[in-house]
């Protein structure tokens, strides 16, 4: 999906908290059972993505001029990604198969 939803992976960045504005132009998108995207209703611009069923959300790094200079704290769903999108670097890389598991051990339900 995540391809599907902006070209290539989807580089998320996540805080301790945060303050939304300007919620009359975003547009919730219910993506799968268990998780949401949104976007901006004016310019089409990826917002966030949020794991329903910790209401957890994770903004897309393109927000953030200071992005750039962030560091990866893991790659998920690595066995899915295209043979052109290739992320360099010593950091923890999940298959699809072990977030899923990791979320079910964790007492999440995806039916």
């Amino acid at each position: 999906m995540c391809r599907r939803w902006g070209g290539a992976f989807y580089a998320g960045q996540t805080g301790a908290s945060f303050s939304i504005a300007g919620e009359d132009a975003i547009t919730e998108y219910r993506s799968s059972a268990w998780a949401e995207r949104a976007f901006c209703s004016k310019c089409g611009s990826n917002l966030w993505f949020r794991f329903l069923p910790t209401g957890n959300r994770s903004f897309s790094a393109g927000l953030f001029d200071a992005a750039a200079s962030h560091g990866i704290e893991k790659e998920i769903f690595a066995d899915e990604r295209a043979d052109w999108c290739r992320l360099e670097g010593d950091h923890p890389r999940q298959t699809g198969e072990e977030v899923i598991a990791e979320a079910k051990a964790a007492g999440f339900s995806f039916d």
